[in-house]
């Protein structure tokens, strides 16, 4: 069936699938690693607690049938086991059947952890991965040729992910307008990467530039995708430049990673495709089903794109299979940040050892330069980044942060660079408080090695304790 198949795109298939089950792999060792003090039992937003409230059918999941910590970290871990599988090649040993239900496994447990992660995942690469993980599926293997039908499904993805984020920046902030925002992105972004105070003093002209050829990238080119080969594949090339440009500039986590590896499903790598046998009729059928179904769930985010109330990172439906996405509708102009400190004194007062906790990602200690963490997701970090934004962001899960910090417990403390406290001796009273930072300039850095600046601004929580220590003194 030669209408069915691209042949010419074998390669571009290996290599789109190398790389997200590569990026599946990320995905996993982060639910892995961080889910105890997230989400577990004795998590800051518990999942038993959120399954009891949400019926199965708003977020279909497996631990709506059972959970406990061991049987979520075996399904995180099976899932890391089974994307080192797919990363190794191992469905390209399968029969086509085998290799699609082996593609299915990390999508069913991933949508798992998705759908009761609450706020902790909410955000748009989540729904991302899994509505390229569910098309994935359908790719096939070495038995048959590249679908055409699912690289097509692949680069409507990608139009959404530019063409949506291109329209709510120019319906958003007006300094995307005025080609300014540049001037204070990258010192107000979440989380900055360790070149992000090096981009924030290119000269602003440049930045300048920088807004502009982001708007012919996501506003024009996305448009080229769907034109023939060589077109398509430089603008899908210049994508990809263009998101490693993002990689350099900042951590956010694999959203530009994953689109990358969407634009390489769309490069045509030039290579002689192996020869294969037609693709057997039941392939045909099921593809073209999913194809017509996911091309009907299309409606709604078109929908949205469109309209003057356009909405960013959006799933329309439990399995996340058609989603919305959009990043930086706004800018912030100034940069704020929670700073916990704690305190062993039994009655805290302004004059009190008052000693910071230091987190992996976010800025803290001012001397202390941002590293690279992404594609890697510090889910804790990030939510400290809106917490800062307003307090009702950190409504549901400060309160339990700050009670886990008082007792030292050991699975928050992992996700943390550094406690101030021995494990042995926590503190008796946590505060936090709010601080502007700002990036230093040349001089300040160099006379002072501080790449930060930060000015006390207000209380953000008074000095609290336990409640059962409260009541005994």
């Amino acid at each position: 069936m030669e209408w069915f198949t691209a042949p010419d795109y074998w390669l571009s298939r290996l290599v789109f699938q190398r790389a997200l089950a590569g990026l599946y792999l990320f995905a996993f060792l982060t639910a892995a690693l961080q889910f105890r003090a997230l989400i577990g039992e004795r998590g800051m937003l518990p999942v038993p607690r959120f399954v009891e409230r949400v019926p199965p059918r708003r977020s279909p999941s497996l631990f709506h049938v059972y959970y406990s910590d061991r049987f979520f970290a075996g399904c995180a871990w099976a899932g890391c086991a089974v994307s080192a599988a797919l990363l190794a090649g191992l469905d390209s040993l399968l029969p086509l059947w085998g290799g699609m239900l082996l593609w299915l496994v990390p999508w069913a447990l991933y949508l798992s952890i998705v759908n009761v992660g609450q706020t902790w995942y909410a955000f748009g690469w989540e729904s991302l991965l899994l509505e390229v993980g569910f098309l994935a599926v359908f790719l096939g293997n070495d038995e048959v040729g590249p679908p055409i039908v699912v690289l097509f499904l692949l680069r409507w993805i990608l139009f959404r992910v530019e063409f949506g984020a291109g329209l709510i920046k120019m319906r958003g902030d007006e300094c995307w307008r005025k080609l300014t925002c540049l001037d204070h992105h990258h010192e107000t972004q979440p989380m900055p990467g360790p070149l992000s105070w090096y981009f924030h003093h290119l000269p602003k002209p440049l930045h300048r530039v920088e807004v502009a050829a982001n708007h012919v990238t996501q506003l024009v080119v996305p448009f080229l995708l769907f034109t023939p080969r060589p077109v398509a594949t430089a603008a899908a090339s210049l994508m990809i430049v263009t998101q490693l440009w993002l990689v350099l500039s900042g951590n956010f986590a694999w959203l530009n990673w994953i689109t990358i590896v969407l634009a390489l499903s769309a490069v045509r790598f030039p290579a002689d495709p192996p020869t294969v046998p037609d693709a057997p009729l039941w392939y045909v059928v099921v593809v073209l089903a999913v194809s017509a179904l996911l091309l009907g769930l299309s409606f709604r985010p078109v929908r949205n794109m469109l309209s003057r109330r356009q909405v960013m990172n959006r799933s329309f439906d439990p399995l996340h299979l058609v989603n919305t996405y959009g990043a930086f509708g706004s800018v912030s102009r100034i940069r704020y940040e929670v700073v916990v400190e704690g305190t062993a004194d039994e009655v805290p007062r302004k004059d009190s050892d008052w000693r910071e906790y230091e987190f992996k990602g976010k800025p803290g200690d001012p001397r202390r330069w941002p590293r690279q963490f992404a594609p890697y997701h510090l889910r804790l970090d990030w939510l400290m980044w809106f917490a800062a934004l307003s307090p009702a962001y950190a409504g549901p899960w400060f309160g339990a942060l700050v009670e886990r910090l008082l007792e030292n417990d050991r699975d928050t403390l992992k996700l943390l660079r550094r406690s101030p406290f021995p494990a042995d001796a926590p503190p008796r009273h946590i505060r936090a408080r709010l601080f502007r930072y700002r990036y230093t300039t040349w001089r300040e850095l160099r006379e002072t090695g501080a790449c930060w600046e930060r000015t006390y601004v207000r209380e953000f929580l008074p000095p609290t304790r336990l409640a059962e220590e409260a009541q005994r003194s």
